[in-house]
């Protein structure tokens, strides 16, 4: 009993974390954008700043804005917030109040049979979102400049899924303006979030895994968040119930902390000694992880 209420806790906070941050009702009916003064404010989360109900500013679209603005300039804020949110709680935010990782977890719950890449061609494709980060967030804003020195934001032009359908189809339908400007470059963004709600069905959050940028610049944090997770290695049996729990390739017994870690804790709850604990870069831990080949 208390593993399931357990189990249904996260989905509740995703789903309040959703509301929260997208309480501008009235903007889904009226196909407008609310421009107040909370949309100055970074949220540690992709939600598309675009979205008729989002009241925060994304912080991969604000950061790639100002690198496509006049003169490329970095906005430290937006930096400084992002540096805020890896060192403290990092992919705690994917895992818990991330909208659109929120959907792909919901879709992968449907009851078809899932599929599973190869090892090793799941391991080459997550580097894809660094990639990402690199060359669409920051290296084609800043540089693949026009002839007033301006950019585009290249990751939300053609590439982010999140704000496809949290911002283009809510506009769409209920914006004739905006609706009568769509062209070559919405159908393909809308086919490319299409195709990833699809895969959800089959893999667990492949955009998270493969394409997020947010989840890349998190992850490079893992080792040194504030947050972490810690193995009590006087505990542990290494039955492996933890890595077969995990849903983002991880093992937890070796690498507690790994990038791609997203702090969901359904590898505390399977562990059935307890050895999986929480943990902060201040407190005492027995041992971060096991290294492997280690024997009890």
């Amino acid at each position: 009993m208390k593993n399931t209420k357990k189990r249904f806790f996260r989905p509740i906070i995703q789903l309040l974390s959703t509301l929260a941050l997208n309480l501008n009702i009235t903007g889904f009916a009226e196909g407008s954008i609310y421009t107040g003064h909370f949309k100055g404010v970074c949220i540690p989360v992709l939600n598309c700043y675009s979205c008729p109900g989002a009241l925060g500013a994304c912080p991969i679209g604000a950061l790639q804005s100002s690198f496509a603005a006049i003169g490329g300039k970095i906005a430290y804020y937006v930096l400084g917030m992002l540096l805020l949110f890896a060192l403290t709680l990092g992919r705690f935010f994917c895992g818990w109040l991330c909208p659109f990782g929120a959907l792909q977890g919901l879709l992968h719950k449907v009851p078809v049979r899932k599929a599973e890449i190869p090892k090793r061609a799941d391991a080459a494709l997550r580097y894809l979102k660094y990639a990402v980060l690199v060359v669409l967030v920051v290296a084609l804003p800043l540089f693949m400049r026009n002839g007033v020195d301006m950019s585009a934001p290249y990751f939300c032009k053609w590439l982010c899924p999140a704000g496809t359908l949290e911002g283009g189809v809510p506009l769409a339908l209920t914006n004739e303006m905006v609706r009568g400007a769509l062209g070559a470059q919405f159908a393909w963004k809308l086919s490319l979030a299409v195709g990833i709600v699809v895969l959800c069905l089959f893999l667990y959050r492949p955009f998270c895994k493969y394409l997020c940028p947010l989840g890349a610049f998190y992850g490079l944090f893992s080792k040194l968040s504030l947050y972490r997770y810690a193995v009590d290695s006087n505990a542990c049996t290494q039955c492996g119930a933890c890595r077969r729990a995990c849903k983002m390739g991880v093992d937890p017994m070796r690498e507690p902390n790994s990038r791609e870690c997203i702090r969901c804790g359904d590898c505390k709850r399977a562990c059935p000694v307890g050895a999986l604990k929480n943990s902060t870069c201040f407190g005492e831990q027995k041992q971060d992880s096991i290294k492997k080949g280690d024997v009890r």
